[in-house]
């Protein structure tokens, strides 16, 4: 089979993460190694750019200003949140074939890779030579048939750095601290909080995620029984977590909940989980000094809170992306096998594999209604990196006097 010629086009989709841009610049750097790839295209907020015909053109860009966007945090193209249905993909085709593009690399979740499938359905049906690769992106983690995703391992660094930061505050002036974590269906972002236990006694006390069902009674006869062992509690709760009916927390507690564009109730714009939560505990165990943080967007960017392994592997999924459209003439999503402790692989999956899905923790994940294992601290671990430090003052309690 001859090498197939034309241009590439590279966009990202859904939520921005500190690595994604690795991911960017490995496809681009890779698809300009070869002859037959005429041209890079970058498309502007992702598939909407396309649509648009906003593109840039990433062959004329400078080798070090590539790099030096590899190491910035968020999406250097732009994203976007559109889902495209068949009529939307059918309009990408047309401006990707007008183009006379052969190659189309897309960074993102699931969405994503199901817009990949359409995309390539519409070519495969017009007989249209175009190779199309999904490149896993999530901080969420969830992503089906890959081991993890890129964008997880920093994000859960940032996560782990908070609650160590939250957890030090809590213990100066105690009380109840409750951080709500990214994560509508997966709670391996909450999870990794785990490592932010250094002594015994350091919070978070109690980790919540989507996997368990959630009973109010049960979460305040577990924060009643931590605040009277420690006089404090340092809560872990994924925004995600759901009722023994499968209803989000948040709708329960809030019944005005707001909604997004697709009809799901609103999450991550709001604080109105935290607030929930906070409200319950003080009323029902009149503890006064309640408080909680909704992380937010500040989980998927924060400067300077990269891991490493994340960062390499991002990377490296860009790359393998077009070596498989390039090498193997096939379409699919870039995937991460673990090999070893620790090292990985990568091969191609179907698109049909990863697109519309999730994935959740394994049952062997959890522990209890309120903590995770050792085996998910194994998983996570190499993810993430090395920790932050910190410590307390040792130093023998001098002996009262008055009030012995």
């Amino acid at each position: 089979m001859g090498k197939l010629e034309g241009k590439a086009v590279v966009a990202q989709g859904g939520g921005p993460t500190a690595v994604i841009n690795q991911s960017l610049v490995g496809a681009v750097l890779e698809a300009r190694k070869y002859g037959h790839i005429t041209h890079v295209y970058g498309a502007k907020h992702g598939v909407s750019g396309i649509v648009a015909e906003d593109f840039l053109d990433l062959s004329q860009a400078t080798t070090h200003n590539l790099e030096m966007v590899a190491n910035t945090p968020s999406s250097g193209l732009g994203s976007t949140r559109d889902k495209p249905d068949e009529e939307y993909c059918a309009k990408i085709f047309q401006v990707l074939r007008a183009h006379g593009v052969r190659y189309f690399y897309y960074a993102g979740g699931n969405d994503s890779a199901d817009t990949c499938r359409i995309v390539n359905e519409n070519a495969n049906k017009a007989g249209y030579e175009l190779r199309v690769i999904h490149i896993p992106k999530t901080i969420d983690n969830d992503l089906r048939v890959t081991d993890h995703c890129p964008g997880y391992g920093s994000a859960a660094k940032f996560v782990v750095s908070a609650f160590a930061g939250a957890n030090l505050d809590n213990a100066a002036l105690p009380g109840v601290y409750l951080g709500i974590v990214m994560g509508r269906h997966a709670g391996f972002l909450t999870a990794a909080s785990v490592f932010a236990r250094k002594y015994p006694e350091d919070g978070p006390h109690l980790i919540y995620v989507p996997e368990r069902a959630f009973d109010p009674e049960k979460f305040l006869a577990a924060v009643d029984r931590v605040y009277a062992k420690y006089g404090r509690c340092v809560i872990a709760v994924s925004e995600g977590i759901v009722d023994a009916n499968g209803q989000p927390v948040v709708v329960g507690l809030r019944g005005d909940a707001e909604r997004d564009a697709h009809g799901n109730v609103q999450l991550s714009g709001s604080g109105a989980l935290g607030d929930g939560l906070s409200d319950l505990i003080k009323n029902k165990l009149k503890i006064k000094r309640v408080r909680s943080d909704t992380f937010g967007y500040l989980q998927r960017s924060f400067l300077s809170v990269v891991s490493t392994a994340d960062a390499n592997e991002a990377r490296e999924v860009g790359e393998k992306a077009v070596q498989y459209s390039v090498w193997n003439n096939v379409d699919g999503s870039v995937a991460i096998r673990r090999t070893g402790d620790y090292s990985v692989d990568y091969f191609l999956t179907e698109l049909e594999s990863v697109a519309k899905h999730t994935k959740h923790m394994p049952e062997d994940f959890l522990e209890g209604d309120s903590d995770v294992s050792v085996a998910f601290k194994n998983y996570a671990r190499p993810l993430i990196g090395n920790f932050p430090h910190y410590e307390r003052i040792a130093a023998p309690v001098v002996e009262k006097v008055l009030h012995r």
